[in-house]
């Protein structure tokens, strides 16, 4: 009798395998070695609220302030990657980041490249959010390429590798070495072009950030904390030499994706994509020529 029971547990409660991707095959983070925070960052401002420690940076949120660091070096191309663990309960309102972006150096005309943790109420699931801003489409009028993920593990229990390959003819988003998001290079008017740095931060997004701005933050359950650590920044820095070759998130050095790689990020597409700006029947796509060309 036993036995049978046993059987149908096995039939009645679903695999935890089949909730996560199939392997990429190739795992990118493996190839670049990994730095210390101060190798390759600096603190950007809140700096009484970040401290490093256990070879992790925490960074914090409170009422007074946030946190934010920047990479010493620019890039024009590269693999840029860290592990990042996130508060659990209530953090709605609550950004953390990890993105590229060059806004110091075109304030009002800037590029960015996102990979964002949208915070959330008790018992909903953290969204990572992907973004790419052209040249000013993140300043005054925004015109964002958002694709927003739930994923499939709980981003509070753990530290998981998030990352960005960036070269003149791609951009990769990776979680764990799983590619989710896959944005190309169609012309050089949707492309980002300049160089780049580095960013992470901790900051206060209530009007938009947990289901367009419904809940905001509550400082009854700061402060809010993220830890990072692993960080990986290689590729052609402003300063390399023109010969200086791009990175490639797959084993081709011209780039793209292996067929297994599709293979996972499809599978991600299909299993936890919850948002698609080209797939948004209220934006007006013709600012956004990438989606039908």
């Amino acid at each position: 009798m036993a036995f049978f029971l046993f059987l149908l547990l096995i039939l009645l409660v679903p695999s935890s395998k089949a909730q996560w991707p199939p392997s990429p095959g190739y795992w990118p983070s493996s190839r670049f070695n990994s730095m210390s925070f101060y190798e390759g960052y600096k603190n950007l401002w809140g700096p009484s609220h970040q401290s490093f420690g256990q070879n992790a940076l925490t960074i914090w949120l409170d009422r007074t302030s946030g946190s934010g660091f920047k990479s010493v070096r620019p890039f024009r191309s590269g693999y840029f990657g860290a592990s990042v663990k996130l508060q659990p309960g209530y953090t709605a309102g609550v950004i953390t980041a990890f993105y590229l972006s060059n806004n110091e150096a075109h304030p009002g005309f800037h590029d960015e490249v996102d990979i964002e943790f949208l915070g959330t109420t008790f018992g909903k699931p953290y969204t990572l959010q992907t973004n790419v801003y052209i040249r000013g489409s993140g300043d005054g009028r925004i015109i964002g390429r958002e694709m927003k993920f739930h994923l499939w593990f709980d981003p509070t229990q753990n530290f998981h590798h998030y990352a960005i390959l960036w070269s003149p003819k791609e951009l990769i988003f990776l979680v764990d070495d799983v590619p989710i998001r896959r944005y190309p290079r169609k012309s050089d008017a949707t492309f980002p072009l300049r160089p780049m740095w580095v960013y992470g931060s901790i900051w206060d997004a209530s009007s938009w950030a947990t289901e367009d701005g419904k809940y905001k933050a509550d400082y009854k359950y700061q402060p809010f904390v993220a830890r990072y650590t692993n960080f990986k920044a290689t590729g052609c820095s402003a300063y390399s030499p023109a010969w200086c070759h791009p990175v490639s998130a797959s084993p081709f050095r011209s780039g793209g994706l292996t067929r297994q790689q599709y293979r996972a990020m499809r599978w991600v597409q299909s299993h936890n994509l919850v948002y698609d700006y080209c797939r948004d029947s209220k934006r007006d796509h013709s600012l956004t020529p990438e989606c039908w060309g």
